[in-house]
């Protein structure tokens, strides 16, 4: 039997159904260390992850780091994205919820992770990049972990 790992990145409850669009100005000032494993993945610029992007990222870490390492996902798609369906007129409220996504400022660290070889790393920063919209970096911790 095949079971298929999925993860539902919904938050279970919030206080507001919908939210405003809001800003991403400036540098994140929490979650801007490395604090769980010893190499990780920092945003160079200001954006909205999706639920998807993040999902995809974590599939392709674990394919390849497998039983030798551990994962952090430092980030959760918390904010809900609302759309109206095309050829609607004004008025009538705002839309229905469309996607989930998580705001990701410049500086903040994406994922973590701990493996045994760096060259193994450098390899996943790599697939892990073509599955996010933003420009990154690769950060190494400078504490022995």
């Amino acid at each position: 039997m095949l079971s298929i790992e999925y993860v539902d990145y919904n938050p279970k409850t919030t206080k507001y159904r919908k939210q405003q669009r809001g800003r991403m100005t400036g540098l994140s000032s929490r979650g801007n260390n490395i604090c769980f494993g010893k190499y990780a993945i920092k945003s160079l610029e200001s954006t909205w992850i999706t639920a998807k992007q993040i999902e995809a990222g974590r599939k392709v870490m674990s394919r390849y780091i497998r039983h030798n390492g551990k994962i952090w996902i430092r980030i959760f798609p918390d904010k809900p994205i609302t759309s109206r369906s095309a050829e609607v007129r004004m008025g009538s409220g705002k839309g229905s919820i469309k996607l989930w996504v998580s705001v990701v400022k410049k500086n903040k660290i994406i994922y973590e992770f701990n493996v045994l070889s760096f060259t193994l790393a450098k390899k996943i920063f790599k697939k892990v990049v073509g599955k996010i919209p933003i420009k990154t970096k690769f950060i190494i911790s400078d504490l022995n972990k």
